[in-house]
């Protein structure tokens, strides 16, 4: 019997242990199950390896590899905010220090060279003298900086009297905040525009011009008296003119200079000699023109225009620009050799030594200033004035500009006003 009775509490507790079995089981299922709905309810990423986490950082440029590890340890805001000065500082170091000069090789095009050195376009082609047309090919140098003018800088503002020859980089403003002058009065002194193109080896007047002296009709002077009083509107130039003297002779009798200022009412002395009727017998005409109306030749004029013919015929200068001297002339002088005119200005074209045209000698001798108005190969004053031949596409021009381009006159527009008789005289003279 005690057998049995331990068979049966041996059985008796076997179905016990394995309810207990079954019961654990159930239990850690549910546990494994609340455990697996927890981990669903954490982000995901908190679940990336950290291998995964370094190669996505490297591959979108955040860092190095050696940074992967730190990376995926902080948050990604964080680490945004410390690549992007170092992203900025690279691209800032890729931009170069422009050369004065770039020699352009197979593939360049002038933007792309302009955003290497980190320079504008527009300012590369300004530069250059091209436009957003213009080809470039290998082996061109460009200019890409401005060398400063070494002429000007040094130049004190005393020197401003006179003129300036141009240098390559000048601009009109560079040149007259040099010479202590303001750029309107500079542009003025030139018959230039905020808008006009200087050039290299140009002759740049520095002085403001005074207003030239029109050619107001004087009457002659008597030949009886030998002062005139100043009628509103005259000038000494016209005084001269008409009492058959030099302007240097009036201002001599009278104690004046260029820059002296007469006024109506005032009394000239004149330098008459010789009997009275010399005057009126000597008087110079004043050339008049009007613009359409062909202006008769003295004989004086007649003759002067045959030499500036043949002299620019002779340097092989076509019609066209034997007209443009012709009216040049016409305004500057009235086809007359003066000894006289603004400032130092003479002869024909009213040459200004001053300015390089020459001695007053040879300004005055009209086959040497015809030379120097046409210029190219028979220049007399070879890189340091400017002729007609040496205005690029002069030909393309009209004849009042033209002959503008030469002279560099505060009246660019006066010269018009002489192409229809210019253009009568050649025809005369043949």
């Amino acid at each position: 019997m005690s057998t049995r009775l331990k068979t049966n509490t041996t059985d008796a507790a076997a179905p016990a242990g394995r309810g207990a079995t079954v019961a654990d089981l159930s239990g850690a299922q549910g546990a494994a199950a609340a455990a697996a709905k927890q981990r669903a309810k954490k982000p995901a990423s908190l679940t990336v390896p950290i291998v995964l986490v370094g190669t996505l950082a490297i591959s979108l440029n955040l860092a190095a590899p050696a940074q992967a590890q730190a990376l995926a340890k902080k948050p990604l805001k964080s680490k945004f905010a410390e690549t992007t000065p170092v992203l900025s500082v690279a691209a800032v170091a890729a931009v170069q220090v422009a050369p004065a000069q770039y020699a352009v090789v197979d593939g360049d095009t002038v933007s792309g060279i302009a955003a290497r050195f980190g320079l504008s376009t527009a300012a590369v082609l300004a530069l250059n003298g091209l436009d957003s047309r213009a080809l470039i090919f290998a082996g061109q140098v460009l200019t890409l900086t401005l060398a400063a003018p070494p002429a000007v800088a040094p130049v004190a503002p005393a020197a401003s009297a006179g003129s300036y020859t141009v240098q390559s980089g000048d601009t009109i403003s560079g040149i007259a905040t040099a010479h202590g002058l303001k750029t309107t009065d500079v542009l003025g002194a030139n018959g230039l525009t905020g808008s006009s193109v200087i050039f290299p080896g140009q002759v740049i007047l520095l002085a403001a011009a005074p207003a030239m002296e029109s050619a107001v009709h004087v009457a002659p002077v008597a030949a009886a008296a030998a002062t005139h009083t100043i009628a509103s509107g005259e000038t000494i130039t016209a005084v001269a003119d008409a009492a058959g003297v030099s302007v240097q002779a009036v201002l001599d009798a009278n104690g004046l200079g260029w820059s002296s200022i007469i006024y109506p009412g005032q009394v000239l002395t004149l330098p008459v000699t010789g009997p009275p009727a010399s005057v009126a017998a000597v008087a110079a005409p004043i050339t008049v023109a009007t613009a359409g109306v062909i202006t008769p030749m003295s004989d004086e004029m007649r003759v002067n225009a045959q030499t500036i013919v043949s002299v620019g015929r002779g340097a092989g200068v076509s019609d066209a620009g034997l007209v443009v001297a012709l009216a040049a002339a016409a305004q500057e002088s009235g086809l007359r050799n003066v000894d006289y005119g603004d400032r130092d200005s003479l002869g024909l074209f009213q040459q200004r030594p001053s300015a390089g045209w020459g001695t007053p000698e040879q300004a005055l001798d009209p086959v040497r200033a015809s030379l120097a108005f046409f210029g190219g190969a028979s220049n007399p004053n070879p890189d340091v004035t400017r002729g007609l031949l040496d205005i690029p596409g002069w030909e393309s021009m009209t004849v009042t500009q033209a002959a503008q381009a030469v002279q560099i006159s505060a009246y660019p527009d006066h010269y018009a006003k002489w192409e229809t008789s210019a253009r009568a005289w050649l025809s005369q003279i043949g």
